[in-house]
């Protein structure tokens, strides 16, 4: 699969790496500097690039938005026509000082960006985990018990390409519904960032659901 990456901080350089390393071409885009970005790319080691926004749009099967929720728009207006393309978010609508969401309850950060881009294919991922697991979760992929990530979206066919990019990091892909389900999943959110960094045990943390039937 081609991979553009919008937005290459904490959640957008480690996906892209792996997604690199698992054998997708990537193309990282959208950082502080294009050092950053061509940095990424050569330690990445597998098909990757340093590229603009609109290059890692046009040319990605599969986008990953993960951008502050204050760049989201600079950043859709960078990529430019997004009409077909599968866009799996993990930028959640959180404020300026990072201590709480701004849209919540009756809509969704997920499901705003699908009126911004109506063409596109919104599918919410990966916004659920702490950046910090994503290296221990794709090193121990071969393991038989695997942690589960929520995703949820309105398109059955880019629902299965985000589906397949989170077994690729070494995720068991939980489809949790709709997209409207992203008004819980984001909040929920919230509740592991306070496991991870206020909790005492470091925030290398992922979540399983176990079934007893």
């Amino acid at each position: 699969m081609r991979i553009g990456i919008l937005g290459s901080g904490l959640m957008g350089a480690k996906l892209g790496t792996i997604w690199a390393r698992a054998g997708h071409e990537v193309v990282f885009s959208y950082a502080r500097s294009e050092q950053k970005l061509k940095k990424l790319a050569r330690d990445a080691k597998g098909k990757a690039r340093a590229g603009t926004p609109r290059e890692a749009a046009q040319e990605g099967d599969a986008l990953l938005l993960a951008v502050h929720w204050s760049r989201v728009d600079d950043v859709l207006k960078q990529a430019g026509d997004l009409s077909g393309k599968v866009i799996v978010t993990c930028s959640l609508p959180m404020n300026a000082d990072d201590t709480g969401l701004v849209i919540a309850h009756t809509s969704s950060g997920a499901e705003e960006l699908a009126k911004q881009v109506p063409k596109a294919r919104v599918v919410s991922a990966f916004g659920t985990v702490p950046s910090e697991v994503l290296f221990g979760v794709f090193e121990a992929r071969r393991k038989a018990t695997k942690p589960s990530l929520v995703y949820c979206g309105d398109d059955a066919s880019s629902k299965k390409i985000a589906a397949q990019l989170i077994r690729d990091v070494g995720f068991d892909p939980v489809d949790a519904g709709p997209l409207r389900i992203a008004r819980y999943t984001e909040p929920f959110t919230l509740l592991i960032a306070q496991l991870a960094y206020e909790g005492e045990e470091g925030p290398e943390l992922a979540y399983r659901f176990e079934r007893f039937a």
